[in-house]
């Protein structure tokens, strides 16, 4: 087959936006022929809907780690500290994210037909691992629902969302929408699951029930999700990643900025429900917290789509940045009574989903289409290393479960949260005006010659 008849493929992978870019090289003419995509139909739909289940379970289950925070603390590794715990659910996180762009190329290559059964079987399986954990050995928990678990979900998300842009063009906005709120939907259901169960039926059988739940999603996602493009015959490894975005300083500070923000952007979610417990919230709402938490961020992972369309992507991130600052130091913090921490509950939950969003969003702005996965994955690769170290950070200060201590835990995570908020606000000033424009203009130029001449 000639380069003119080879199919170019290209993926973007991302925790809350994948968009895959195909054009098919003419024989003749040099502009692309446009591939026709269905944008419908039953097939298409069944996609979503496995693709959605996919996520439901896993990153479902990343939103709804708090539950097992709470339950590991208390119950089952009572002797370990909450930093320890909280390492655990980060673990997650960051194989997510690291291990995303070697998971994309491996799409590339590859599509669905190996990594989503495989991704299934490892998860089903690490939780009954987890089922079968004996009381006080974290290395049990930290092998089965750390890395075990963590390599599965990265297995299956990338590619569950991904394979979207085999299907839908005109509506890919929608397709994404609606499997991405598969993530929330698994953190609303999953926790009523869990925590119905456990005293019923105690914990190893509650997890091998969700375990069971979970495979049936996943039988689904991986007999409905299939690819329909033609896929890469490039597997080279050094292409998954690109650091050259790093010349342009609008880059630099998004990337920075976010390092920031994701460092501490799990803390309420991993710890509403012990604070709520501390300040004693009935069980029957403060059991409620994290799935109130998750169904908040439904919205909010279509709105801040809707608004970047209008206002920019970077002007919505920087604006919903701040506002959960402000949420965390000025409503969690003082909060002592039941309506106000299920306030913040609902407005962190409401303004937090596009804090994860956005990032793919805005990096598609100042990146040229055929680096953007590439340089999506550089800034994931990045974000990784704090969503690793940040919540267990946050739970070295809670090394008592007292006032004192949470207010230290719930300043530090306000203060890293604005933090990443200004750093972005000058990413927005370097866009704009001023002396930095200069230098915005001269980096992007070099990036420019450089991709030409690549």
């Amino acid at each position: 087959m000639s380069n003119a008849e080879k199919p170019v493929t290209g993926s973007v992978k991302s925790p809350a936006l994948s968009v895959v870019v195909v054009s098919v090289a003419d024989d003749n003419a040099s502009k692309p022929e446009v591939e026709d995509f269905p944008d419908g139909g039953w097939v298409a739909w069944s996609v979503v809907l496995g693709s959605c289940l996919a996520l439901v379970s896993s990153a479902g289950m990343i939103n709804a780690f708090g539950v097992f925070q709470d339950y590991y603390q208390t119950t089952l590794l009572s002797k370990s500290s909450a930093s320890s715990i909280s390492l655990i659910g980060s673990l997650q996180t960051f194989l997510l994210y690291f291990l995303g762009p070697f998971v994309g190329r491996l799409f590339d290559v590859y599509g669905t037909s190996i990594l989503i059964p495989l991704g299934s079987i490892i998860c089903v399986f690490a939780l009954m691992m987890v089922s079968l954990v004996q009381p006080n050995h974290p290395y049990q928990i930290f092998l089965s629902h750390g890395v075990l678990f963590g390599v599965g979900i990265s297995l299956l998300f990338n590619p569950s969302v991904a394979v979207l842009g085999h299907w839908f063009r005109r509506r890919r906005a929608l397709a994404i929408g609606l499997t991405t709120g598969g993530s929330a939907i698994g953190g609303v259901m999953l926790p009523i699951i869990l925590q119905g169960l456990i005293p019923q039926v105690g914990f190893g059988w509650a997890i091998r029930i969700m375990a069971f739940v979970l495979a049936g999603c996943l039988l689904i996602a991986c007999v409905t999700i299939r690819t329909r493009l033609p896929l890469s015959r490039d597997s080279s490894w050094p292409t998954a990643v690109d650091l050259g975005g790093f010349k342009d300083p609008r880059y630099t500070l998004a990337t920075i900025g976010s390092f920031f923000i994701l460092f501490v952007f799990f803390v309420p979610y991993n710890y509403v429900q012990i604070y709520a417990e501390l300040r004693g919230v009935p069980p029957h709402i403060s059991k409620y917290l994290i799935s109130i938490l998750n169904a908040m961020n439904i919205p909010s992972r279509i709105l801040p789509g809707i608004l970047a369309h209008r206002y920019g992507a970077l002007n919505v991130y920087i604006a919903a940045a701040g506002t959960c600052s402000v949420l965390t130091l000025g409503l969690w913090l003082p909060s002592r009574n039941t309506p106000s921490i299920v306030a913040f509950t609902v407005l962190y939950g409401l303004f937090s989903g596009a804090l994860v969003s956005l990032i793919p969003t805005y990096i598609a702005t100042i990146t040229p289409r055929e680096k953007y996965g590439a340089r999506l994955g550089s800034v994931y690769m990045v974000v990784a290393v704090g969503t690793l170290v940040g919540t267990p950070t946050g739970g070295a200060l809670l090394t008592t479960i007292d006032e004192k201590h949470f207010a230290h835990l719930i300043i530090f995570c306000g203060v890293f949260t604005g933090a990443g908020a200004v750093v972005l606000a000058l990413a927005a000033a370097v866009s704009s005006s001023g002396p930095h424009q200069g230098l915005r203009r001269i980096c992007c130029q070099e990036s420019s010659r450089e991709e030409t001449s690549s």
